[in-house]
């Protein structure tokens, strides 16, 4: 697959087959580059409809070949400029602002490294740039390594007296999902969804200790020693931005710190589908983004909310905890808000945002009967709202929103719903078949007369059949999502399985 190709690589193999001219393809590379696309190319071109499936395939088919015959010639292609490189050391290092670029990683112009673009990718961006000028790329590039090859379990990072700040800098140019601080065991980075050991022993209490108090300043102390937890967003200037977690355990304090890109995301760079765009353009309603923890709901609701900044001249309030990714206020002016930090609860910040005249409210997590309750009437009351709830599937969040009430109160919130809910879209992240990141697999609910009479008449259950027939409006089924992932090779069918409503469908 061509996730073991270099995108110039992959680049010049569509040039050679006659599939697009020089322009065409110095065109998409640069654009995938400034837009840090981190699916491969050769999907990124399939999603922009610049390759038919059949040449999808053709390409592929080349591609592997040319990964057993690494001496076969290539048209030469030209591109624009690369992204800050991202490549985690082979070897232990304690000063990242210099990693070590893998062995077979080849220079795209002797001025100028080509390596691996720095953020995480769940995947695809939308190109808007034509590139300018072009630099010249290698005759006989070799594969670049996936982020899972960036670090393996005998990579160690760790060493006596290294200050946390550097490890996370490491974990941001390994592009890690997750960095694991544990008192009493090795620390981790997560890769594509596996925990990668990056220190040779366990780390005592006092150790953790150490390495978190350079972190925490007085405030944050006083609320881990106040509810032996805390929640932050850690910043630093040529490290990154991350969301923290810091708690006590048994063994001493923990903390899971998870990377936080510097720009919002976009949906074509989170690989999700195009069809999402619409339910930005609703100026009333409720849309819902669900899944388990780590799905990246907060990533596709960030995508959705900067879209909206780009796009309409509107009030937009977020209410989050902690407050992830940092919208700068474009043609919309956008205030965000910290529960916690600017205020005492959701609740109280969605009824303080219904006098502050927003026309979208961002809502980090509808976690109670109150903050459900309020979103619900701002949604009634001529707002666009978007939440996240973790929830596995578009029938299980209606009725989890349903069941928040109580049994009385029933028939009026299913009337409130029927009519209010704009759409759910309900995703997992899925370890790619070639190893080389995560792909997401999308469930999209597109509230419509026939799904807004089931939730008003108690048959929620009979959801998702009706969702199978209405493919044609957009919907799509979980599992359907996950069979197309299959049948395009881009996961295994043991990976399906594993996420799967029906597994028996992936034997």
């Amino acid at each position: 697959m061509s996730g073991g190709q270099s995108d110039v690589v992959v680049a010049q193999t569509v040039v050679g087959l006659g599939i697009l001219t020089e322009d065409q393809a110095r065109a998409a590379l640069s654009e995938s580059f400034r837009d840090n696309i981190e699916r491969p190319l050769s999907e990124y071109l399939l999603a922009k409809q610049l390759l038919t499936p059949e040449q999808f395939w053709q390409l592929e088919k080349t591609l592997d070949e040319a990964l057993e015959k690494s001496s076969r010639s290539k048209p030469r292609i030209e591109v624009e400029t690369a992204p800050p490189s991202a490549v985690a050391p082979q070897q232990p290092a304690v000063a990242p602002e210099q990693p070590a670029v893998a062995p077979q990683q080849p220079a795209v112009a002797p001025e100028q490294p080509a390596v691996a673009p720095q953020q995480p990718a769940v995947a695809p961006e939308q190109p808007a740039v034509a590139p300018q000028q072009p630099a010249v790329a290698p005759e006989q590039p070799a594969a670049e390594p996936s982020a899972a090859q960036h670090v393996s379990g005998s990579t160690v990072w760790y060493q006596p007296g290294i200050a946390l700040e550097e490890l996370l800098r490491q974990a941001a140019l390994a592009r890690a999902n997750d960095f694991h601080l544990h008192s009493g065991a090795r620390l981790k980075v997560r890769l594509d969804g596996r925990l990668e050991d990056i220190s040779e022993e366990p780390i005592d209490a006092s150790e953790a200790g150490r390495l978190l108090n350079g972190l925490l300043d007085e405030a944050t102390r006083a609320a881990l020693g106040e509810s032996s937890q805390v929640d932050f967003v850690y910043s630093a200037p040529g490290v990154g931005r991350f969301r923290a977690n810091v708690y006590r355990q048994q063994r001493g304090l923990d903390a899971v710190f998870r990377p936080i890109s510097e720009r919002p995301p976009t949906l074509a760079g989170l690989g999700l589908p195009e069809t999402l765009e619409q339910f930005t353009k609703y100026h009333q309603g409720l849309v819902l983004l669900t899944g388990p923890a780590g799905c990246g709901k907060s990533s596709t609701m960030a995508a959705l909310v900067d879209l909206i900044n780009e796009t309409r001249r509107q009030h937009i309030i977020t209410v989050e905890d902690p407050i992830e990714h940092l919208h700068e206020s474009k043609r919309c002016t956008v205030n965000q808000r910290q529960v916690g930090r600017h205020t005492e609860n959701f609740a109280r910040a969605l009824r303080a945002a219904l006098r502050e005249d927003p026309d979208v409210i961002v809502v980090g997590e509808l976690r109670d009967l109150e903050t459900v309750s309020l979103a619900l009437t701002a949604a009634e009351t001529g707002h666009l709202v978007l939440g996240t709830l973790h929830t596995n599937n578009a029938v299980r969040t209606i009725n989890r929103i349903l069941g928040v009430f109580p049994s009385e109160q029933q028939p009026q919130i299913r009337m409130m719903v029927s009519e209010s809910l704009i759409a759910v879209i309900s995703q997992r992240l899925l370890a790619r078949a070639d190893r080389a990141g995560r792909v997401a697999a999308v469930e999209v609910l597109i509230n419509n007369n026939a799904i807004g009479n089931l939730i008003r008449d108690e048959k929620t259950f009979q959801i998702p059949s009706l969702m199978q027939t209405a493919t044609t409006q957009g919907m799509v089924l979980l599992d359907n999502a996950l069979a197309h992932l299959v049948e395009a090779g881009m996961v295994n069918k043991e990976e399906a399985r594993g996420h799967a409503e029906e597994p028996s469908r992936f034997d």
